[in-house]
């Protein structure tokens, strides 16, 4: 029996959807008779040639789309080129609107509050562009940005973009050696900072961090420093470095011409979250990233011209990249820099508020804070345009969901999305065609060919195995950082399934197309060899008022494998042998009796990477006494101590 839907849209809110109209738009053009979604997404991914020429030229796509969409190795991964005539320019795509309109509103806490609009907005991309020539800086060359999420960084990464050159980016929380570990990778000629950035009420200094790092990369040759919070501007100490006010002067009334560059120009270098290990440097190419950001954002968002996206995030995780392509959809961005709690708990639903943000998207984490916090944003906010809702970075619990729909709004389409880093886009994620059913993911992207395989290589439908994708499309990364053969590359993704792209999530398809993540599949655990994912766990534990967050491990125990929950208890709980049986009783009548945990151990604190996923890799190795190579990439390091040497974990 199928579940009874949480939303569903009325037959005129399908009727106006980009995704409706452009199904019938490929019906028109081709001569098919696709009646919904699942129509257009089969034929999606049986003819990507034709699906991903129709969306160049639905979506308008500024550039020249050669003869062919696709190359000879078709379904080759990796090996298929996608346009290999095609020329692009990926900031031109983005500034194609030059009005007076508003392209950026941005605040900072309640510090700082600007608006910029889109003819400002190429006006000082013009500006910074022509400094970066001026820098010597060529296409292919590499420019690092040490950046808060503040407009100057979307000027920053266009300006980038619009010579040829990559961009890098991470947050100016981010410790010294978490930088170096990075961008001493990819050699940077430039490096774009700001002075420093709010969190909490407090100011913090970025150019102190800079002195700290830079001698540890030869290869910048200059800097440019944005004032943010005007108060560290005094440069004297750091060498070759100018203020961006200073050099727009110079530049003011400049002019620039978009050159265009082949479809796989590399636009993006983007890293991985490095928690096992040195990050990797994933390379992304202008065209698959414009391309496949148009089709999430103008066919499974919905979004249009005027509209306005905010995305909670910082400049050192995907979802910033992903947020900036808005602009090429013609839609405004609302930037927002800072706690996400200060001054006041609701402060980012003022912000939604106050600026009519159509499309608001966050963390699962910060759903489910917002829910611990008894916040009900539905009785003290108006959303009146609000109409899109999304979550990722880890998997949004049920309670999540129907947090969502009774406390936020409840006629707005929930996207649960779900992809990475390593595609800098989305398998799975949303349809505002289509209802959406508590705990899941609404469908598979088009020109996504994703499937769920057991251990055997088998798609399975009902049962729980590991997210692939049987066949090529256009954001795949074009390769890693100094891996000239490809083989780090292969076996990231490839040397499970062979031709298959093997994503790492332990996931579901439902009997009614839906998918539900279970986790990632490196963190899975297996107590007397059955596969659990931690998420079926923490989806139950999140039932219990008393606990703030929770984090799985599976611990090596007299031959086998014995699960161990560690948890983050609400003040002024402690966690006694009552609520130790209230927990196992909720995870074994919800889940099963194979859920249950050997142990449950109370901690202060839960490491986890900066974008807020919980790291459950590390935390196992920390418990099994290994070392852990690369803290840097946590924001809270210092909480990995909190789980070594445990005597509760040694009878």
């Amino acid at each position: 029996m199928q579940p009874k839907p949480l939303w569903q849209p009325s037959l005129k809110q399908i009727s106006s959807t980009n995704l409706e109209i452009f199904r019938e738009h490929v019906n028109k053009q081709h001569a098919n008779k696709l009646k919904d979604y699942n129509d257009l997404h089969h034929w999606s991914t049986a003819n990507p040639g034709l699906f991903w020429q129709s969306l160049w030229h639905f979506c308008q796509v500024i550039g020249d789309m050669g003869h062919t969409a696709m190359s000879s190795g078709l379904y080759k991964m990796p090996g298929t080129r996608f346009f290999p005539e095609g020329r692009l320019n990926f900031a031109e795509n983005l500034l194609r609107r030059q009005d007076q309109e508003t392209a950026i509103l941005y605040w900072s806490e309640d510090q700082i509050k600007t608006r910029l609009s889109y003819k400002k907005l190429y006006d000082r991309v013009v500006c910074l562009a022509n400094v970066l020539k001026d820098y010597g800086v060529k296409p292919g060359d590499r420019v690092a940005a040490f950046i808060p999420n503040i407009p100057e960084a979307i000027i920053g990464v266009l300006a980038t973009a619009s010579i040829g050159a990559v961009w890098s980016s991470c947050s100016p929380d981010f410790g010294s050696a978490g930088v170096v570990d990075r961008f001493s990778q990819i050699e940077p000629k430039v490096l774009l900072c700001a002075d420093g950035y709010f969190y909490q009420g407090k100011i913090f200094d970025s150019l102190s961090k800079v002195q700290e790092f830079l001698p540890q990369l030869p290869t910048i040759e200059k800097i440019v420093v944005f004032s943010n919070t005007y108060t560290y501007t005094n440069l004297n100490h750091i060498p070759n470095a100018a203020l961006f006010t200073d050099l727009e002067k110079k530049y003011f009334g400049a002019t620039l011409v978009f050159e265009r560059f082949p479809f796989n120009h590399p636009l993006y270098i983007l890293f991985s979250s490095g928690t096992t290990g040195k990050p990797k440097c994933i390379i992304h190419g202008a065209g698959g990233t414009l391309l496949q950001h148009l089709k999430e954002h103008r066919l499974h968002s919905n979004l249009g011209k005027n509209d306005r996206l905010f995305y909670y995030t910082t400049c050192g995780w995907m979802m910033w990249n992903w947020m900036v392509s808005a602009l090429a959809s013609e839609a405004s961005l609302l930037l927002y820099d800072g706690s996400p709690f200060h001054p006041k708990a609701d402060i980012l639903f003022d912000f939604i508020s106050q600026y009519e943000c159509t499309h608001f998207g966050t963390s699962a984490k910060y759903i489910d804070a917002c829910s611990k916090a008894n916040l009900k944003p539905s009785s003290t906010h108006h959303f009146p345009k609000l109409r899109m809702v999304l979550s990722t970075g880890s998997p949004l619990s049920p309670d999540g969901f129907k947090y969502v729909y009774q406390d936020i709004k409840n006629d707005v389409c929930l996207a649960s999305i779900s992809g990475g880093t390593d595609i800098v886009s989305c398998f799975v994620l949303g349809n505002p065609t289509a209802p959406v059913f508590e705990g899941e993911i609404q469908t598979a992207g088009l020109g996504m060919k994703v499937e769920i395989w057991n251990d055997l290589g088998q798609k399975v439908i009902g049962e729980k195995g590991e997210l692939v994708c049987t066949a090529p499309f256009p954001s795949m990364p074009i390769g890693f950082w100094n891996d000239p053969d490809n083989q780090k590359y292969r076996q990231t993704y490839f040397d499970r399934f062979p031709n298959v792209w093997c994503h790492g999530d332990y996931a579901e398809e439902t009997k009614h197309g839906g998918f539900i993540i279970y986790g990632r599949s490196d963190a899975v655990l297996k107590p007397g060899g059955v596969r659990i994912g931690t998420a079926e766990i923490y989806r139950q534990v999140e039932k219990c008022p008393e606990v703030q967050e929770s984090i799985a491990i599976g611990q090596d125990w007299q031959n086998d494998v014995r699960v161990v929950l560690f948890v983050r208890l609400k003040q002024p709980f402690n966690l006694n042998e009552a609520l130790q049986q209230k927990i196992r009783q909720i995870i074994r009548q919800n889940a099963s009796p194979r859920h249950v945990p050997a142990k449950i151990i109370q901690v202060a604190d839960i490491p986890r990477t900066r974008s807020g996923k919980i790291v459950e890799l590390a935390v196992r190795d920390i418990v099994a006494g290994r070392t852990i190579s690369n803290k840097e990439a946590l924001a809270n390091p210092e909480a990995l101590e909190l789980f070594r040497n445990l005597p509760e974990l040694k009878t």
